[in-house]
């Protein structure tokens, strides 16, 4: 008697939770299922109570933490994109195939300019990329507001008409000339220059496009066909390439997360014992996301628009002399230093 008045008060106070894990967990029938079988199996198996009690507690704080990550994940994910994707990505790698415009880009164009699809101006005219009829156009219209009330935009019969357009649209247009000189797989410069050409009048155009990209791994559709798959297996790197800065007049690329050495120095064709000392760095060394590695030996001193610098909270001397592209050693004998010294805040640093 006493056992089932427990369990009775622990079915109370476990209630609520439960009801919470099944609304977050709301998309995922079976976390929900799961959940709830499990929940009547304990109830109905274990004769004492601590241990039921316990067992419960625990099994609730551990289902929630994975709902709340599934439920993340969902998040991150819009669902209408990765439906688009799925529909639209074959389309994409046959006009990057026949016009040499990225896939990665005509995808995130579409999802941008259509709304993944769901926007009026594709129901209406299955236009995907917001294209206006401009003087040329002799096909179908539809009107609809956008910078100004009212305007011209193509309308198509179906979505591949559009896409086809959009790539004969790019490839006639003179002042997208620019963008066709570039590598298939730099999504990034095409999504730079699109904006910069005047393909769309929003300041963050080109971020909005590179985010889509890099969200939603659309980069690797723009080696498909290009790179066999024994190629990409070998140099993984094909797949989406570091870009490349200028720091000093000298190049760099920005290390991600588990990049190594040896595995930048294939990518550049440069030995990465010549990395490690181009760095000041050893061969130990493991990289780690956001390093600035120099692809050419750096300079005694900075740019001539940088001559002094002030130590800030978490400064290094490596860290400084990687920021302006000074080799680590003319960095310590222009300020007089030896190799143990250690910059504080306020101090004052000459840079050439």
């Amino acid at each position: 008697m006493v056992f089932t008045n427990n369990v009775t008060k622990l079915k109370k106070r476990l209630i609520i939770p439960i009801i919470f894990q099944i609304f977050v967990c709301d998309n995922n029938r079976i976390a929900v299922g799961f959940l709830c079988v499990l929940f009547v199996f304990c109830v109905h198996s274990f004769h004492e109570f601590d241990k039921m009690e316990h067992f419960l507690k625990r099994f609730l704080f551990f289902s929630l933490a994975v709902c709340l990550a599934w439920s993340a994940q969902a998040q991150r994910k819009n669902s209408r994109y990765v439906e688009y994707i799925n529909k639209y990505s074959d389309l994409a790698v046959e006009q990057m195939k026949l016009y040499k415009i990225p896939a990665s880009i005509t995808l995130a164009q579409g999802l941008l300019e259509s709304g993944a699809g769901y926007s009026q101006l594709v129901r209406k005219s299955n236009n995907h990329f917001g294209i206006k009829c401009g003087g040329n156009w002799r096909g179908r219209t539809v009107h609809a507001n956008d910078d100004a009330p009212n305007e011209c935009f193509r309308a198509y019969k179906t979505p591949r008409d559009s896409y086809e357009d959009h790539s004969d649209f790019l490839r006639r247009g003179a002042r997208y000339a620019f963008l066709f000189k570039l590598e298939i797989t730099d999504y990034r410069g095409w999504a730079r220059g699109l904006k910069k050409a005047g393909y769309a009048t929003d300041p963050s155009y080109a971020n909005r496009l590179i985010t889509i990209i890099e969200d939603y791994d659309l980069y690797k559709y723009d080696t498909k066909g290009i790179y066999s798959k024994r190629q990409l297996r070998k140099n993984p790197w094909l797949m989406n390439p570091h870009p490349v800065y200028i720091a000093n007049d000298i190049a760099y690329v920005v290390a991600r997360g588990g990049d190594t050495f040896k595995e930048l120095g294939k990518e550049f064709d440069i030995s990465w014992k010549k990395l490690v000392k181009y760095n000041d760095l050893h061969k130990d060394y493991t990289l780690t996301a956001g390093d600035i590695i120099y692809l050419k030996e750096k300079k005694k001193k900075a740019d001539k628009k940088y001559t002094y610098y002030i130590v800030k909270d978490g400064d290094s001397m490596h860290g400084i002399s990687q920021t302006y592209g000074i080799r680590l050693k003319y960095l310590y004998k222009m300020n007089r230093k030896d190799g143990e010294y250690v910059p504080e805040v306020g101090d004052r640093l000459r840079l050439r």
